[in-house]
């Protein structure tokens, strides 16, 4: 299988230490552009609901800033579509969001969302950001149940959770190749993400 190999760099953690230290740097916004100047194909970052690193005047700055694509990743809630949709409505179709699950008691994203039992609020959401001009990807597990129910319309992308990848645990690289030929076939492109360093991406 012939693919583009595009690297993308989250900067959620440029803004935990600015949050922890309660001032104005370091600044994600710089983060990003560092990032796109060392070769970054595309920039994330995760609008929580509980606002611990990105805020949400940090998203009109990266709009403007951002030459590749941002990907903002977000949770299916309406406050959180609703800001998304205003920030990007002026993008013209360049920058992206992914959607998320969230629970506000786990440190980072512990898993993919459950398409299967939420397939009509992802459909609602999708269509919403698709209707504004945003394009929409969504976070799932490598699991065959949940791949098969991401056909939706308005959705032209997934992301691979390979945090099991990233702990090395056994057979997980074999299972997120088996998905990603599952996605390809169903006309998805593919990303992968959630843990990768440059210890365990080679």
């Amino acid at each position: 299988m012939n693919s583009i190999r595009r690297l993308g760099v989250n900067i959620d953690h440029v803004a935990t230490l600015r949050q922890a230290r309660r001032s104005q740097y370091p600044d994600p916004v710089s983060a990003a552009a560092a990032a796109e100047l060392a070769g970054a194909d595309q920039i994330t970052c995760h609008l929580r609901i509980d606002r611990r690193h990105i805020q949400d005047a940090d998203l009109p700055r990266l709009r403007d800033i951002v030459q590749t694509q941002l990907n903002i990743e977000v949770s299916p809630t309406p406050e959180m579509l609703d800001i998304v949709c205003s920030v990007l409505s002026r993008s013209q179709g360049r920058h992206r969001v992914t959607l998320v699950p969230e629970n506000p008691e786990e440190v980072t994203t512990e898993g993919g969302l459950d398409i299967v039992n939420n397939l009509s609020l992802i459909r609602t959401a999708t269509k919403k950001l698709r209707d504004t001009g945003i394009l929409v990807s969504l976070f799932v597990d490598p699991d065959l149940n949940q791949l098969e129910h991401c056909a939706i319309d308005g959705v032209d992308m997934i992301e691979l959770n390979t945090d099991q990848y990233s702990k090395a645990e056994t057979h997980s690289l074999k299972r997120l190749c088996e998905a990603t030929t599952i996605a390809a076939g169903m006309g998805l492109e593919v990303a992968a993400g959630h843990g990768l360093t440059h210890h365990n991406l080679p």
